[in-house]
This record gives C-alpha cells, sequence and structure tokens, in this order.
C-alpha cells in the first residue's frame, strides 16, 4: 500500500510539472512587470496611433529642455564675448524656439498637458550659471548644457524606435536632430569636460565593461576590407546633408500651436 502511494504521488509530481511546461509561454505576456506589460500601461489610443507613458513623457522632456535652455542661452549672449559660446547660444535660442513650437502642436493633438516652468533641478542649473563668472561660466554653461543634451539623447532614440505614434515619431526625429547641433555647437566652444561628462554617464552602474578587446601593444591590425554594394548598382543618396561638424536641422514650418485641435 505505502510503495501505491510514493507511486501515485511520483505520477502526480510529473502531471503538475508536464502540465507547468506545457501552460503556453505568450500567456505571461500580459502579465504586469513583463515588456509588453510595461508598454500597454497607461497607453492611450489615438487617431494617430497608440500614445504610451514613454511617448507622454518625452513629450513634456522636450518642453521643458526649452523652459530652461532658452533662458540659459540669452544669459550667455548677454554675459559673454566668446565667439564659439555665442554661435552656440544662438543655436540654442533658434533650435528651441523651433523645437517648441513643434511640441506644442503635438501637445495640443494629443491632449498632453505641458508644463510652463522648468523643474527644480533645471532653475538650479540656472542658477548655477548665474552664480559663476568668468572663465569659470563658461565652463559651467557649456557642460551643464552638454550634459543634459546627453542624456536626452538616448531616450529620444528609444522612444523614436518603439514608437506606433505617428506625431510623436516625427517629434522624435526633429529632437533627434536639434539636439545633435546644440551638442555639436556646445563642444565647439572648447569648454566641455568629456572626461567628467563619462564619468557621470557611468555613475552609479556596476555592470562589467563589454566589446572588443583593448589593442595589444605595439601590434598594427591589418586594414580592413570596404564593406560595399558589388554589381552594377545606380545610386542616387549622399551619405551626409551638410559639411563634417554640422547638423541640417532646416524642416517644414509646423503650423501654429494656438490653433484648435485636430479631432482625435
Amino acid at each position: 500500500m505505502r510503495r501505491i502511494n510514493g507511486t501515485a504521488l511520483v505520477i502526480v509530481a510529473l502531471v503538475g510539472t508536464l502540465g507547468a511546461l506545457a501552460f503556453p509561454v505568450w500567456s505571461y505576456a500580459d502579465r504586469a512587470g513583463t515588456g509588453p506589460a510595461n508598454l500597454a500601461a497607461g497607453t492611450v489610443p489615438t487617431r494617430w496611433g497608440p500614445l504610451t507613458a514613454s511617448d507622454r513623457d518625452l513629450i513634456v522632456r522636450v518642453r521643458l529642455a526649452g523652459l530652461w535652455e532658452l533662458p540659459a542661452a540669452q544669459q550667455a549672449l548677454e554675459r559673454t564675448p566668446s565667439g564659439a559660446m555665442r554661435e552656440a547660444a544662438d543655436h540654442l535660442i533658434v533650435g528651441h524656439t523651433d523645437l517648441d513650437k513643434r511640441v506644442r502642436v503635438v501637445a495640443r493633438d494629443l491632449g498632453v498637458e505641458l508644463p510652463n516652468q522648468p523643474t527644480e533641478q533645471q532653475q538650479g542649473w540656472l542658477q548655477q550659471m548665474t552664480d559663476a563668472s568668468g572663465k569659470d561660466y563658461e565652463k559651467v554653461w557649456a557642460n551643464l548644457l552638454r550634459s543634459a543634451h546627453g542624456k536626452i539623447f538616448p531616450a529620444i532614440g528609444t522612444v523614436r524606435n518603439q514608437t506606433r505614434n505617428t506625431l510623436v515619431r516625427q517629434l522624435a526625429s526633429d529632437a533627434n536632430q536639434t539636439v545633435l547641433d546644440h551638442i555639436t555647437v556646445l563642444e565647439k566652444t572648447g569648454a566641455v569636460d568629456f572626461e567628467a561628462i563619462a564619468n557621470d554617464s557611468v555613475a552609479g552602474t556596476t555592470a562589467s565593461p563589454t566589446g572588443p578587446p583593448p589593442p595589444a601593444a605595439g601590434v598594427t591590425p591589418g586594414v580592413a576590407p570596404p564593406a560595399e554594394a558589388t554589381g552594377d548598382i545606380d545610386t542616387t543618396s549622399r551619405p551626409s546633408p551638410g559639411q563634417p561638424g554640422t547638423v541640417n536641422t532646416n524642416r517644414p514650418d509646423p503650423g501654429d500651436p494656438e490653433a484648435s485641435a485636430s479631432p482625435q
């Protein structure tokens, strides 16, 4: 009798194990904490496609960027005689004036409420700039702005990659061009501390570095062959719209943000 009970228990355990293995893997997709569940959380339908929490976050962040970078740029034009600094400030004013107009159109059409004041952290950055003077001012100004642009840059790429909303996709494309242009002109000031930015970008991370091994001392690697199409291929496009070190930010006017929103 004990042998039968033991066998029965084994059979029951095997059946339970097989049942767990047979349970469809896709059934886990909608459970909290999974990628698809996180993507669906807070998503609402619009005529331009689903609008996710990440989409709305980018819209708000683009607006916030203009709210503090415009006064920062205007301050630089008023305080510094440096040609490179003034060029960077000019790009910031032109870029964020344009981008703010675009984000207000997108927010209006999608029903996203926008902030009207910089965050407390951004106000703190503006105060740091105000308190600095001389050459120290140029360093504080350039590095605070360069760091902020470097942090939003990958976020723009992530949203541009995964959004299903056509308005947000276009906004991400526009923001990508503007932010890259601003990174470029800020670096041209010569005041950016790349060592500090590199260390700040990995602060708090514990993962080991990945990638190819470092070059061996005294060893010159062979020249890599070109990667190119083969055969008789006729192409018409060009790899870059402008000179090296420049970013083409020309684009059509977005329309009037004050006009009535299109029906969703």
